[in-house]
């Protein structure tokens, strides 16, 4: 069976940060703007508190509301004072996301070398089918597959079992990549393989006892690697 890559979407393909630019607009007229990329950095933490938070507690919620109610959140802690017209256009922003630039050509080596590639994400099905098609990644990839399909979110081992459902894949062949080193670190748990993407040099892994199989600077390594 031919190999397949399960790639996480936010993150990894899609830089979640591609919002500061936005951000710097929208605070510029409170002469705030240097606070938009720590603004950006506790809104991503926020999000994935927010989802661990609901997946503990079994009140799982579509990925959008975790990522509005830590807008929210973000918006009271840094009192940027945001508007509701201002919130509304930053989640726009959100799902209008760019890819990372060297993600077009390594997916395109990928396939190019029959690897299987699939999108595996926190986010709703429509959610990402929309951000991975408005960055011009969509065809690369045979399909979306959500955790909204079984409402729970990573890294519950549900949703690696489900993502080995859908493909009709074995664990031996199935590798999640990853930027976060939770997913990293789930995905190894339910018995995948996993590649740490790990895009800040200097940033620690979890010190769990779990490893990556494998750990590259960004997708053209990956690529090389696994092409």
């Amino acid at each position: 069976m031919a190999m397949v890559l399960a790639f996480d979407v936010y993150g990894t393909l899609i830089d979640t940060h591609g919002v500061v630019a936005e951000l710097e607009q929208r605070l510029a007229g409170q002469d705030r703007s240097d606070l938009a990329p720590a603004f950006s950095r506790r809104w991503r933490d926020k999000q994935l508190e927010y989802s661990f938070r609901r997946g503990l507690m079994g009140a799982y919620a579509d990925f959008s509301l975790c990522t509005r109610e830590a807008l929210e959140f973000t918006d009271r802690a840094l009192q940027t004072r945001f508007s509701e017209t201002d919130k509304e256009h930053l989640m726009g922003v959100y799902a209008r996301l760019p890819a990372f630039p060297e993600a077009s050509s390594a997916l395109d080596r990928l396939a190019e070398a029959g690897v299987r590639c699939v999108a595996f994400s926190n986010g709703s099905r429509e959610a990402v089918e929309g951000l991975l098609e408005q960055a011009g990644i969509r065809e690369r990839f045979e399909m979306v597959v959500s955790v909204d399909e079984v409402k729970r979110f990573k890294p519950d081992p549900a949703v690696y079992a489900h993502l080995r459902y859908r493909l009709e894949s074995e664990p031996g062949d199935t590798w999640l990549i990853s930027s976060n080193s939770f997913d990293v670190i789930g995905a190894r748990y339910a018995g995948l393989h996993a590649a740490w993407i790990r895009r800040v040099p200097d940033a620690p892994f979890d010190p769990w006892g779990i490893e990556p199989d494998i750990t590259v600077p960004d997708l053209d390594a990956l690529a090389d690697r696994l092409g």
